[in-house]
């Protein structure tokens, strides 16, 4: 494999101390900027997500290595004696530990952070979790379905009032809280150049919930209004929804009058601009059931891919709607880099999503594939001062296990 370019968390050390989805993101975007991440895995079994089967490529499960390239992975049961030496030393010059257990589970193994602060005084300590470390709630596990219930985001996810309670379909509060994770570290590592000193940071699925409400929360808090679900219309702005087209759907966004002047000449529709009940965004939010009922039928005389271009043209932003396999084959997708292969160490190139985040200097790339359970084991004890006998000897005991 040749030389990956560096990328701007080259020489960051990060211990991942977590399992299925939140944490591992947290750690694929700082693996992805070029952080050196130690995936530790749980003896038996390792991550969860190893057993969210089907589909699998090969004999590996398609979720873990699409949530665990570009990290090394190691196997040990922190449980035994070895197993917690092994990880003790791991942490004694780590920069940043990241970790999903329940609350209590790190101390009563000897891994809390104030235990990890007093060996290392500049670890950034990370914790994702359901709830956060604090409040009533603290103790209880997190799931991605509970916390879109609890954030508010399935009371306003879904075609219309009276409607059974839709969740948004990817697992938007673990994806999010993963990344707020990262940005809490990276934020905490910038407090690190100024004090010298590691912290805490602590996030959850709830609050990653809460944050995609900003709308309908600001809407909340000026009225004392609960808004409900609206489909795939804005609360704040019409039109800007989905439109059946005479072969599928498009996305329109004609969100302030500008656009929306352009929409009705394109439309040749210079009555709905005169109409005092489309005349602004006020009168056409107070009437947007009506005014998406009048739209509905334009849309429906033309394809997709007549509209699109047309509405592109009268510069109207508008899109189609793709599925995952068409969004995978868009030309904006390839160019992007968003698909791309990682050299997997048993099943050769596999596919995978790219990085989101360019730069222009110290480029983020995909160097790896996901481990196999404790591909890395051996390599890493040896890296950190184990001698062969002792790594044969730890795995003869079942406290480390070496793929």
């Amino acid at each position: 494999m040749s030389a990956a370019p560096k990328g701007p968390l080259h020489g960051l050390k990060v211990i991942e101390l977590c399992h299925v989805m939140a944490g591992p993101v947290c750690g694929l975007m700082l693996a992805d900027m070029g952080a050196e991440v130690i995936k530790v895995e749980k003896i038996p079994g390792g991550d969860d997500t190893r057993r969210t089967v089907p589909p699998k490529v090969g004999d590996e499960a398609a979720s873990f290595l699409m949530m665990n390239r570009n990290k090394r992975g190691i196997a040990l049961d922190l449980k035994t004696e070895g197993g917690k030496k092994v990880l003790h030393r791991l942490l004694d010059n780590a920069d940043v530990v990241t970790e999903n257990y329940r609350a209590g589970a790190m101390e009563r193994m000897g891994f809390g952070f104030e235990a990890l602060r007093a060996k290392n005084p500049k670890l950034i300590y990370c914790a994702i979790s359901g709830f956060g470390r604090t409040g009533p709630y603290a103790d209880r596990g997190g799931f991605d379905l509970i916390a879109q219930g609890m954030s508010g985001l399935m009371s306003i996810t879904g075609e219309g009032p009276g409607r059974p309670p839709v969740k948004v379909g990817a697992p938007v509060t673990d994806i999010t809280a993963g990344i707020l994770a990262a940005m809490g570290v990276l934020a905490a590592l910038h407090a690190r150049t100024q004090t010298g000193k590691g912290q805490f940071v602590d996030t959850s699925l709830f609050e990653a919930g809460i944050v995609q409400t900003y709308w309908q929360s600001a809407i909340a808090l000026a009225w004392g209004v609960a808004r409900g679900p609206l489909g795939s219309a804005h609360p704040l702005n019409t039109p800007y929804q989905a439109f059946e087209t005479k072969d599928g759907w498009i996305n329109l966004g004609a969100a302030n009058q500008t656009t929306w002047l352009y929409l009705v000449k394109l439309l040749e529709r210079s009555d709905l601009a005169q109409d005092p009940r489309f005349k602004d965004n006020s009168a056409r939010i107070i009437n947007r059931e009506l005014l998406a009922t009048t739209l509905a039928p334009e849309f429906r005389k033309r394809t997709r891919a007549e509209w699109l271009p047309a509405l592109e043209a009268a510069r109207v932003p508008a899109g189609p709607v793709f599925d995952v396999l068409e969004m995978q084959a868009d030309p904006q997708t390839l160019a992007r880099d968003m698909v791309v292969e990682a050299e997997h160490s048993r099943l050769g190139p596999v596919k995978t999503l790219g990085a989101p985040v360019k730069f222009s200097e110290t480029p983020s790339s995909v160097r790896r594939s996901a481990p196999v359970f404790g591909e890395h084991t051996r390599e890493v004890m040896r890296e950190y001062g184990f001698a062969e006998a002792e790594i044969a000897e730890m795995a003869n005991a079942g406290a480390v296990h070496c793929a």
